[in-house]
């Protein structure tokens, strides 16, 4: 995820000749039709043995409450969301408590999978690391309120490091496990395909392994495992039950890997990933978590929030049944 913290944060502006628009919404009724008798069918555990996440970063540019986006997600049929720590920051800022959200969320019928934060918690410099590890306490806490219990852990703040120990990086990565222990949380270390510290799934698994801890696991991503350069087929090496929640999406043929970036992701099946083969891998390693659709593509920026959750995991489970049917 190359980012700032508001990264990809797009205005909407769209504009559409009559003939145009009447077309669009046309394709946008058929499509939320189609989704939403995806949505409504019971799963087959051959088919579809996993569960499907809405990452809120898919319909980030929008700028919608967090409230708004969690009936948003149970509109459009998830069982799970994975919102952002500073989303959750702003609704208790704005007055709604933690407790109301956890109601809303559960009310929804919708499970908290995971929550994507960053803290600096793989940094060499000591005093970095130990705000990143109180920031991390803090944002486990928020997560564990509103009925959470897994935060994402990428390589924040060591994203352009090229000599980081990875050694060092799996004693650090205990460290936030045993914060996992006292909070309920468990930390996922995350592939991040763009940095230099830890771009590649057997980078991650090493620190993961070498933590020594018993609740580590990993936190991986098709556009990432592109991205920095990892063969979706290395997935064979790692158990299903060391994956809690993997993020899904697709990338086009062009820009090439070196140039490609967050904004060119598109929806599952849209572009030219090897999902068929990587479902079927998932499935056979004994990976039962959450698929968790996450883009950030510009263009989806522009659209109605609804019909992109929807399209999303219309797109999701579409691909899932065709590389497992």
């Amino acid at each position: 995820m190359e980012m700032e913290l508001s990264r990809r944060e797009m205005l909407r502006s769209m504009s559409f000749s009559v003939g145009a628009g009447v077309a669009a919404g046309m394709a946008v009724g058929a499509a939320s039709a189609a989704a939403e008798t995806l949505a409504s069918a019971d799963p087959s555990p051959e088919k579809e043995p996993f569960r499907y996440c809405f990452n809120t970063s898919t319909i980030r540019g929008q700028k919608l409450p967090l409230v708004e986006v969690i009936e948003i997600a149970a509109k459009a049929g998830y069982q799970g969301i994975e919102p952002w720590i500073d989303e959750i920051e702003r609704a208790t800022q704005s007055g709604v408590t933690l407790a109301d959200l956890k109601s809303r969320i559960a009310d929804h019928g919708l499970t908290v999978d995971s929550a994507i934060g960053f803290a600096e918690w793989i940094v060499d410099d000591d005093a970095r690391r130990a705000r990143g590890l109180e920031r991390m306490k803090r944002d486990m806490e928020l997560v564990a309120q509103i009925g959470g219990t897994r935060i994402a852990a990428p390589p924040f703040g060591a994203t352009e490091q090229t000599d980081l120990d990875l050694l060092k990086a799996a004693e650090r990565y205990r460290a936030l496990l045993e914060l996992g222990d006292q909070t309920g949380v468990v930390p996922m270390v995350e592939v991040w395909g763009f940095s230099k510290t830890l771009h590649r799934l057997g980078q991650a698994a090493l620190v993961a392994i070498e933590s020594g801890h018993p609740k580590a696991c990993i936190l991986a991503d098709v556009y990432h495992l592109y991205k920095g350069g990892t063969e979706a087929s290395a997935l064979r090496l790692i158990p299903g039950s060391a994956m809690h929640v993997f993020h899904v999406n697709d990338y086009p043929a062009r820009p090439p890997r070196e140039q490609i970036g967050d904004a060119d992701r598109v929806y599952p099946g849209d572009g030219v990933a090897p999902l068929d083969s990587l479902f079927r891998t998932l499935r056979e390693i004994g990976f039962r978590g959450a698929l968790s659709l996450e883009l950030f593509n510009p263009e989806y920026y522009k659209q109605d929030p609804l019909t992109v959750a929807k399209t999303g995991l219309e797109k999701t489970r579409a691909a899932v049944q065709r590389a497992l049917g």
